[in-house]
């Protein structure tokens, strides 16, 4: 052997012997906690298919499929979603963490709040429940994380912080959603319906929406808070619907200018229409008697306007909503209306929304 030869077999066997006892790779302590949260909360977000039907000009169906994203909240087999991922759908295909696929039924929906759960039959092994968090205590700049299926691309993770808190938004159903959390973790797409995860790997929100021009993520995305979707689930699984408290009136919104106009003191709510045998038309709140003009607006005249509930002013519709919220189906609250020039505070003893409102 020669000594060339020598001197290569000794430099080959000493950077064998550093490679083999390398130590393994080191990760900076944030990419550990997003590979952990990763593996261990990836398992219980699912790929939702959904399947619908329309049809053409000549009156033919045609299906089109969708994709979104799903949580497994228990070992039931259900899952909760967003609505809109599900609206309309003839059928539905879960994918699991496994890669295995399901067909999957509607349990409950609730347009109001963009919510909605599905349920598989699928062996209990196979379902993973995710850890609910609490959104009330979230603070702006905490770590966010999102996992979905953008644009069909399962078990996708990005990372982001919360930017605000707090947002409102509109429901497919014209209700304003309000506590919606934004987050600049990349939301596109087929997200809808995953988790926002923090830093400990629990969900504090249901992944919902974007704010973009472009149909993609430019860092504006919205989850609904998991504080509303644990109070929402319960009802969903029991009665396939959130009960609400309802006061029965069609209302518009009466802002200084128009209150102006219209000589009325203050602005608020005004009754446009009382709906027959709701709980408002039992306390005797009046709606409108004819309508006016102001500008290019017909705004109707001649009802209540609702000043306040509860001994707190409302000014818009939307606070009004947001004020009977907060109530229970059977609980009563003082109605403040202004009547002519005088103020008179109604009880009204609320009742459970009805289905088709």
């Amino acid at each position: 052997m020669t000594r060339r030869t020598k001197t290569f077999l000794l430099f080959f066997l000493a950077f064998a012997v550093a490679f083999i006892s390398r130590p393994p790779a080191v990760f900076p302590n944030d990419e550990e906690m997003n590979i952990r949260i990763y593996e261990e909360a990836g398992s219980s977000v699912v790929n939702i298919i959904t399947t619908t039907i329309s049809y053409d000009f000549f009156y033919n169906p045609v299906s089109a499929t969708g994709s979104g994203s799903g949580v497994i909240i228990d070992r039931r087999g259900h899952i909760v979603t967003n609505y809109h991922v599900i609206e309309g759908a003839r059928s539905l295909e879960v994918t699991l963490f496994d890669g295995s696929r399901h067909s999957a039924e509607v349990v409950g929906v609730d347009a109001g709040d963009d919510l909605a759960v599905i349920a598989v039959k699928a062996p209990q092994s196979k379902l993973k429940p995710i850890r609910l968090g609490d959104s009330s205590a979230l603070r702006v700049g905490q770590k966010a994380l999102a996992i979905g299926s953008p644009f069909g691309l399962e078990k996708t993770l990005t990372v982001g912080i919360v930017s605000s808190l707090g947002r409102t938004m509109r429901a497919r159903n014209g209700r304003l959603m309000s506590g919606i959390i934004q987050t600049d973790a990349a939301i596109n797409p087929g997200n809808s319906g995953g988790p926002l995860l923090d830093s400990q790997g629990r969900m504090i929100g249901l992944n919902t929406a974007i704010f973009s021009p472009v149909n993609g993520s430019i860092g504006i995305g919205f989850a609904i808070p998991a504080d509303t979707v644990k109070k929402a689930v319960p009802s969903l699984i029991e009665k396939g619907y959130v009960s609400r408290p309802w006061l029965g009136i069609a209302g518009q919104t009466i802002d200084a200018f128009d209150a102006a106009a219209m000589g009325l003191p203050s602005g608020g709510v005004l009754v446009a229409d009382v709906f027959r045998r709701s709980p408002a038309d039992n306390a005797g709140i009046r709606g409108s008697t004819g309508t006016m003009r102001i500008g290019n607006i017909i705004i109707a005249s001649g009802g209540d306007l609702i000043t306040g509930v509860n001994g707190k002013p409302v000014s818009s519709m939307d606070e009004l909503n947001n004020a009977i919220d907060r109530m229970r189906p059977g609980d009563t609250v003082s109605v403040s209306v202004l009547r002519g020039n005088k103020t008179v505070v109604i009880k009204v003893e609320l009742e459970e929304m009805p289905r088709n409102y």
